[in-house]
Formats: C-alpha cells, structure tokens, sequence
C-alpha cells in the first residue's frame, strides 16, 4: 500500500485570499485565548465553500467561506451550518468542534465559520489508482461508510434539536420541485436527458417515510479517517446542505456518488467506491435496510434524484465559470461530467434499478 498522508492545505489559490490583518483583529476581539496567526493556506478539495487552515500559536483551526462570485445564499448559510455544527457535537462525536460564526460581512467579505482542526485522512477519487488498499480493509472501509450514515439517521431528531433545521412534510417535492428550478435558472446547454429525467421524478414520488436528519453530501471525500487504522472514520465534514427530511433522500445522495467498475472515468474520478472490496450500490441499499429497518423499495427514485442533484450542482457551478464568476479552471471541465451523468438517469430509469 501506498504512503497514506493526512490530509494537508497548501497555498492559497489566487484571487481567494483573504484579509490577514482584519481576521487577525476580529478573532483576537472575540476568542480571549486567540493568538496571532501565523500562516492561512487554504484545502483544495471541494467545488463549494471554500475551506483555509488558520494558524495560531500551537492550534489549528478551519474557517470555511462561500465561494467567490456564489449569489444562492441558502446554499451557502454559513450560520446555519454552523448551527449544525452546535447541535451535532453534543450527540454525535464525528465532527468537528465549532469555535465562532462571524454575521460581519466587513471582515472578509462575506459570513465564515471557524471550528477546531480534526486531523485525518481522505481518500479522494483523483487519488484511487495510487491508494493501493488491501481489499479487506477496504470492504471494512466500506461497510463502516454505510454504518455511520445509518447511525446519524439513527439520532433522535427531538431529543437533539435537530429537528429544527427543517420542515419534514412535503420535504420530497419541494426538493424535486426547487432543483428543477434551479437547473432552469443555471442551464447553458440544452441536454434533452434533464428534462425527461425531471418529467419521470415528478411522476413517480416515493412513499413517505418516517424523517431523520440527513447530511445530504455524504461520501468517501468528506470523511476524516484514522491515519493508524484506515477503517476507522474520525470525522465526518461538509454540513453545508445538512436537514431533516426523508432519510432515503441522503441515501440516494450516497448511491449517486457511489461508481462501480463499469461506471464512466468521470464519475470514478470522483469517489473510490469503484476499487475492488467496496460494497456494490445494491450491497449499499441491503446493509443499510438491514441496519435501519427502512423500506428501500423506491430506492430508484432516490438514486435518480441523487444523480439529477449532482448534475444541477456541477451545472450552477459550471454557469458561474462560465459566466466568468470564478476562474478555477477545474469548473470548465464539469460541463462533460453533467452530459455523463445526464445519461446515466436516463439509463437507470429505462433499465428500472440502480
């Protein structure tokens, strides 16, 4: 097996910097043990909030911003993920400690949050062919992926609070209804495949199910593993789109991220679940029944939708390159990853499984 390295920042990508000097003024005002900071470098995964490893004295800490040129404010709630953050950490020890949420825009010119450093592993798509993992650990790997995501449905929405991060009733065609919305509002290209994958989702609602609370981005890349033990998870990352709804929802996130061997490059480039000991997408749905006692009959309509997100996802973030907003040049790119995946809805619906 490859050299596992824990996951590091680096330089910070230009035009993303931020304002050293009144960060450095404000956190000293309002963290009594702050000290001054020593360096900012910035992570470089991800293709949404951007994410800067913050130096000072001996601690480490993260602050997270939205994107440069992002105007979908909801999708970019820096106080309601840090609200996540708040009510999570008391019941579920996998994330990080969150520190301060700052409301003054005039600091670095927008909201950010700042939480404690978790220090870890993560196994990224770009990384697959180098990992080298021994196929039990993997498996292992695998089935504690699915297992966590089952325990966080698992939490009583109640007696943790979480259930106010949410409305749950009608929670399934309002998020069918407002992503077809906004792939409306985003679209560049004309793809016949989005609007018959749209026309089939508002056809064929799921059954209701009981809520959970749901991550809504979970995957490989946004979990910390143990460096000592790769089959442990330490943290869980990236609440940003975190709510309480129909847990199947979360699940066909999941299964839309989750390639197999025969799945095209672009969709393996993004996720490793394609290496050999990974539970297979049907593997995936049968643990995760087994676990949760949840009825998994509808799972296409949820694999569906999941594939149709991350489509409207990668196209929001392809207009706004596009339209000049943003000058990572990895965001061009993603316009052949929305024509592949545009295709594998239409392949799933016609083939009726995942």
């Amino acid at each position: 097996m490859s050299e596992i390295k824990i996951d590091q920042a680096s330089q910070i990508r230009q035009g993303e910097e931020l304002n050293l000097n009144f960060l450095n003024d404000y956190l000293k005002s309002q963290l009594s043990d702050f000290e001054e900071i020593t360096e900012i470098t910035q992570f470089s995964g991800g293709y949404s909030n951007l994410t800067y490893l913050i130096k000072s004295g001996l601690k480490e800490y993260v602050l997270r911003r939205p994107p440069f040129g992002a105007n979908i404010k909801s999708a970019h709630d820096m106080g309601r993920e840090f609200k996540v953050l708040s009510l999570l950490k008391p019941h579920y020890p996998k994330v990080p400690q969150p520190v301060i949420f700052c409301e003054d825009e005039s600091i670095i010119g927008c909201q950010f949050y700042m939480m404690e450093r978790v220090e870890g592993v993560i196994f990224r798509g770009k990384d697959a062919l180098k990992l080298q993992i021994p196929t039990d650990k993997m498996r292992q790997l695998s089935e504690n992926l699915i297992d966590n995501l089952a325990d966080l449905h698992l939490l009583d929405i109640e007696k943790t609070g979480l259930i106010n991060l949410g409305k749950p009733e009608g929670y399934v065609i309002r998020q069918v209804e407002g992503w077809i919305g906004r792939y409306q509002n985003s679209q560049t290209d004309n793809i016949s495949a989005m609007e018959k994958t749209a026309e089939w989702l508002r056809t064929n609602m799921p059954r209701p199910q009981v809520p959970a609370f749901l991550h809504n981005d979970y995957k490989y890349d946004n979990v910390l593993l143990n460096p000592d033990d790769l089959t442990e998870i330490l943290g869980v990352l990236d609440w940003e789109m975190s709510t309480v709804g129909d847990p199947l929802m979360d699940l066909g996130a999941s299964l839309a991220y989750w390639c197999e061997s025969g799945d095209g490059d672009f969709l393996k480039s993004f996720n490793i679940t394609w290496l050999s000991g990974n539970l297979t997408r049907n593997e995936v749905v049968g643990r995760y029944a087994k676990k949760t006692e949840r009825d998994v009959s509808d799972i296409l309509f949820y694999y569906v939708f999941g594939l149709y997100k991350n489509i409207v996802i990668m196209q929001q973030i392809y207009a706004r390159w596009k339209s000049g907003l943003t000058k990572d040049p990895r965001f061009g790119g993603l316009i052949y990853g929305i024509h592949e995946l545009s295709k594998m809805t239409v392949q799933a619906i016609e083939r009726g499984k995942i």
